[in-house]
């Protein structure tokens, strides 16, 4: 690292990583379907829009209809075939409909084996978060223990592992509790 951080600082650092974990980890759960109607399922296309590649969101409205179909407006209809494209180049399984004005993805009801294999990316993306987190726990306890070894104090320092270990079981339940959300998302009919 560039610049000495103290101690507090390098905790906050670490708290701050931490957030940042648990943030792509709603993201990425986001992302993954529930066989309802979601913007965020297309939140990763990408579309050519006068010679530069813009995320959807930026050249079109999107919208719920209802539970299980998106519509998708774009500001300019000769866009409708060049948003169709890049969502079946996506492959996520949607089959958009065209109809001139807008464009219409009826998210497929899911069936049971579909459902487990959702439910296991979703502990994957769980597992990701988790070993993230590990990470940041790990050079928040080498970076104090470096501290202790250059004259910080002992006490204060065993204070701040213990502080540590409490913020890591925080996002750790956090993480949990997102899971288990998701999968009862998942595996709701």
């Amino acid at each position: 690292m560039s610049k000495d951080y103290t101690v507090e600082e390098y905790l906050e650092l670490g708290r701050d990583y931490l957030e940042k974990a648990i943030e792509h980890l709603k993201k990425q759960l986001l992302k993954i379907r529930t066989g309802k109607a979601h913007p965020g399922l297309l939140e990763d296309i990408r579309v050519e829009y006068y010679g530069a590649t813009v995320p959807l969101h930026q050249v079109a409205n999107l919208s719920i209809q209802d539970a299980r179909t998106i519509v998708i407006q774009p500001w300019d209809k000769n866009m409708l075939p060049v948003i169709e494209g890049a969502i079946v180049e996506a492959n996520l399984g949607f089959n958009p409909m065209n109809d001139g004005e807008v464009i219409r993805i009826h998210i497929p009801p899911l069936t049971e084996e579909r459902r487990k294999q959702l439910v296991k990316q979703a502990r994957q993306e769980g597992e990701e978060a988790r070993i993230s987190i590990r990470n940041a726990r790990h050079k928040m306890l080498d970076f104090i223990k470096k501290e202790v070894k250059n004259g910080y104090p002992e006490d204060v320092a065993r204070r701040k592992e213990k502080e540590v270990e409490d913020m890591v079981k925080k996002f750790a339940e956090e993480v949990e509790k997102l899971i288990e959300a998701k999968e009862k998302d998942i595996m709701t009919v």
